[in-house]
């Protein structure tokens, strides 16, 4: 688990040029028309060097079918997001934006 928090204040580091002090480990369930489409860990940091946010929530997950592939996730604490579970909701809102616009360019 100490690697996995050091990698995810290096990510904090590079995305958001701040450095990060872990804070606590959130579980967090998402559901959507009582489907869970998301369960995990946030880990929550708290950070003096942003210039707007005092808190980013982030995590990783697993990409890929060789599990060795790890996509992070970090989310500054700016409204709307001001927890954990906001946090998760805008990273979801995120990858399906990003999802539309990579299908908006391929052709038919």
């Amino acid at each position: 688990m100490v690697d996995y928090i050091a990698e995810l204040k290096a990510v904090i580091l590079n995305l958001h040029g701040c450095n990060a002090t872990h804070v606590e480990s959130v579980p967090v369930v998402e559901e959507f028309q009582g489907e869970t489409v998301w369960e995990g860990t946030v880990e929550v940091f708290e950070t003096r060097d942003h210039p707007k946010a005092k808190r980013i929530y982030a995590w990783g997950h697993v990409t890929g079918e060789d599990d060795q592939a790890r996509r992070y996730v970090c989310v500054l604490e700016l409204p709307p997001v001001t927890s954990p579970q906001t946090a998760v909701k805008a990273g979801i809102i995120s990858e399906i934006k990003n999802a539309r616009e990579k299908t908006k360019g391929r052709p038919s």
